[in-house]
Order: structure tokens, then sequence, then C-alpha cells
């Protein structure tokens, strides 16, 4: 699975384009903001998107998804049914954050804890980890081992909790019985800053000893 980060937004927010090299189908995850920028990339990457992937409902992960739509024509797939109630603020945060105005929307589906994505040849495994936001989902690839987290895992940190429906002992319990499990050399992505693997992680980061 390649990978391809494209941050985006004021608050450098990490869109990645995941691109099956066999088949040349791609997914775009967490298509935060400047969708023209996302969709430049895409055209000169020669790949297929089919699908949009998102792994929560904050809108600097999800603002631009409406556009891509519109010029693609694909389905918005996730996150898990628990964010719902923060897809449903859209317009109030995007008011509240200084963002240009961003309607409400529903996802063409969630998604649930252990199912599979298919991304032309890539199976991407679900992950549904609560802490930072109640329907948060990450995206494993167990054979390129590589996963990606959106705001539940930094490099050196892990995610806020401090927002509506956030609970710190949910955060870190997903994510030492859900991610520190995987392999140590996967190599994560995060939703904001550079990426790290599981065994750094494990060793090192202050936030989960």
């Amino acid at each position: 699975m390649k990978i391809i980060v494209i941050p985006v937004t004021p608050y450098e927010q990490n869109c990645s384009l995941i691109i099956c090299e066999e088949t040349k189908i791609a997914a775009i995850i967490d298509p935060g903001g400047d969708p023209s920028h996302i969709l430049n990339i895409v055209e000169k990457q020669g790949v297929k998107v089919d699908k949009i992937i998102l792994t929560h409902g904050h809108l600097d992960h999800v603002g631009g998804t409406q556009a891509i739509v519109s010029q693609l024509k694909v389905p918005v797939i996730g996150p898990e049914k628990e964010d719902l109630f923060w897809l449903e603020q859209l317009e109030a945060q995007s008011q509240l954050f200084g963002f240009p105005k961003t309607a409400s929307f529903s996802p063409d589906r969630w998604l649930k804890e252990g199912e599979v994505l298919q991304v032309g040849n890539i199976k991407l495994k679900v992950l549904h980890i609560p802490g930072h936001t109640p329907g948060h989902i990450a995206l494993y690839d167990q054979h390129s081992q590589q996963v990606i987290v959106g705001d539940i895992l930094f490099n050196g940190g892990i995610g806020r909790f401090d927002f509506p429906r956030g609970n710190h002992s949910q955060l870190v319990s997903g994510i030492k019985q859900k991610l520190l499990t995987l392999p140590p050399e996967t190599t994560v992505y995060p939703g904001h800053g550079p990426t790290t693997t599981i065994g750094k992680e494990k060793a090192s980061n202050p936030f989960l000893r």
C-alpha cells in the first residue's frame, strides 16, 4: 500500500491518499479541506479514487469531503455511527473555527469494528477506538504493516479527550489493546504531525506508560 500524506487546512491535518499499486485504485482518507489541492495530487498520480473514508467527524478531517464527492461521484464511508452528532454540527463547527461554511452530511455507510474495506487489492481492517471521539476508527493494512490512526495516536502523544463525549481511559485502553498489540515495525500515520512506529510509541510515548 502506497500512502501519500497531504497536509491540509490551517491545522495541518494529514489527509492520506492510499494507492493500490497493482490496480491503480485509490481512496482518500480524511479530506479535511483544500479539495482542489487534493484532487490535483490524485490527477498527478494517475489513479482512480473509488471511495472517501473518514476516521472521525471533526471538521479538519471532513471539511473537503462534499466538494470532492461533487467532482468524483464516489461514496463516503465511515466513521463509526457514534460520530453522527459531530457530522450534524459541521456548520456550527465551521463558524466557530473560522473555516469556510461547511454543511452537515451523513456518510453513505458507517463502519464497524473488525470489518474489512477493500481498495483495489488492499485490505484495510477497521479498528474502532473511541476516546478522542466516540466513533473514531483506525485502518490497518496487515500486508504492508501500516496503520492510519487519525487523531487517536501521535508521534509522542495521544489525541485530545476534552471534546464532547471524549474519554481519556477509553482512548488509552483502546490504544493499548488494539494498536500497541500490532507488530512493532508497523508504521503509524497520524492525523497531524510526522509518522512513527508502534514500537517507538510503545517504548517511549509518555502518555501510555
